[in-house]
C-alpha cells in the first residue's frame, strides 16, 4: 500500500515539474542525478566498472569525473521524463529537434521496411517521442513492475499517433509484418538480455553478450538500417534526434559480423557523448564460459 502511494506521489511530483522551463528542470535534475552519486553506491559501483572496462586509458579520477557526468545526464533524463506524459505535442516539438528524417521518409515512400537502431542514450524516449509524431511506428515495451508507472511509461509511449507497442514474446513475426507495412521499427539492441538469441562479440574490446537481432530481422524484412540517435543537449537546450544515412552493405549473410559491426558503430557514437550513454546497466553481466562476472 506504501509502495503504491509513494508511487502516485511521484506520478504529482512529476506533473508539477513538468511545467518548469527546461533550463530549469535541467538544473534540479542534475541535482538529484548528484545525489544519485553519492548515495546510490550500488548503481555507482556499476558505472565505476563499466567506465573501468570501456575506458582503461582514463585513471581514476578521469572515471569518476565522467561517472559523475553520467549521473547529473541520468537525474536530467528522469525529471524530463514527465514532459513526455504531459507536454503538449507543440512544446515537444520545440524542444527535440529533428535532423535527417527525409531520409527515413524517403524510404517508407519507396515502401521500403526500415529499423531505426537507436542504442541506449539517456535521451531514447525523448527520441521515441519525436519519432511518433511524425511516423506510426512498431517498437517493443518490455512491462515494469510497478504498475503505476507501468501505465505512465506506456502512456509516454503510445500518446502520438497510431503505436504498435509488442512485448518481447511476441516473437518476431508481428514485428516484420508491421514494418513490411509501412512502421518503422524503433529498436533497441544493445543491452544483456543474457545468452539467448546472443553472441559474444566486443564491445570497447570486452566480449559482450549481444543479440543479433538486427542482422536476423534485417534479412526477414528486408529492411534498411537508418541510425537513431537522441542527444541531450547542455544547458536545458533540449534535444536532437538524428536519422543517419541507411547501412550500405547491411545485413549479410554472416550475422556474427553484421553484430560486430553494429557494436562498432555504437561505440563510435558512445565516444562522442560518452556522459549519455546508459552505462547503469550492467552490460558484461554475462560473460564466456570460465570467465568471471565483473560487478
Amino acid at each position: 500500500m506504501l509502495s503504491r502511494l509513494s508511487s502516485h506521489l511521484g506520478v504529482v511530483l512529476f506533473w508539477l515539474l513538468h511545467w518548469l522551463p527546461l533550463p530549469v528542470l535541467a538544473v534540479l535534475g542534475q541535482i538529484v542525478g548528484e545525489s544519485f552519486y553519492r548515495f546510490a553506491s550500488n548503481r555507482r559501483r556499476i558505472v565505476m566498472v563499466n567506465l573501468g572496462l570501456c575506458f582503461p586509458e582514463l585513471d581514476l579520477p578521469a572515471r569518476r569525473r565522467l561517472a559523475r557526468a553520467h549521473f547529473r545526464a541520468l537525474g536530467r533524463s528522469l525529471l524530463e521524463r514527465g514532459l513526455l506524459w504531459w507536454a503538449s505535442e507543440a512544446r515537444l516539438k520545440r524542444l527535440i529537434r529533428v535532423e535527417g528524417a527525409e531520409r527515413l521518409q524517403a524510404l517508407l515512400d519507396a515502401g521500403r521496411p526500415v529499423i531505426l537502431l537507436a542504442p541506449h542514450f539517456l535521451g531514447l524516449d525523448m527520441g521515441g517521442s519525436r519519432v511518433a509524431m511524425e511516423f506510426d511506428s512498431v517498437s517493443i515495451y518490455a512491462r515494469q513492475k510497478n504498475r503505476v508507472f507501468d501505465r505512465w511509461l506506456f502512456r509516454g509511449r503510445s500518446r502520438f499517433g497510431d503505436q504498435l507497442l509488442l512485448s518481447r514474446q511476441d516473437g518476431v513475426r508481428g514485428t516484420v509484418k508491421a514494418m513490411k507495412a509501412g512502421r518503422p521499427f524503433y529498436y533497441l539492441p544493445d543491452m544483456d538480455y543474457g545468452r539467448k538469441d546472443a553472441i559474444f562479440v566486443p564491445f570497447f574490446g570486452v566480449p559482450a553478450a549481444t543479440i543479433t537481432g538486427l542482422s536476423r530481422l534485417g534479412r526477414l524484412a528486408g529492411a534498411a538500417i537508418v541510425p537513431c540517435v537522441t542527444r541531450m543537449l547542455p544547458g536545458g537546450r533540449g534535444y536532437v534526434a538524428e536519422f543517419g544515412e541507411p547501412w550500405p552493405d547491411f545485413p549479410t549473410r554472416d550475422a556474427d559480423a553484421d553484430t560486430a559491426r553494429m557494436n562498432r558503430w555504437i561505440e563510435s557514437v558512445v565516444r562522442t557523448m560518452p556522459e549519455q550513454y546508459y552505462w547503469v546497466h550492467r552490460r558484461f553481466k554475462t560473460r564466456p564460459p570460465g570467465e568471471p562476472r565483473p560487478y
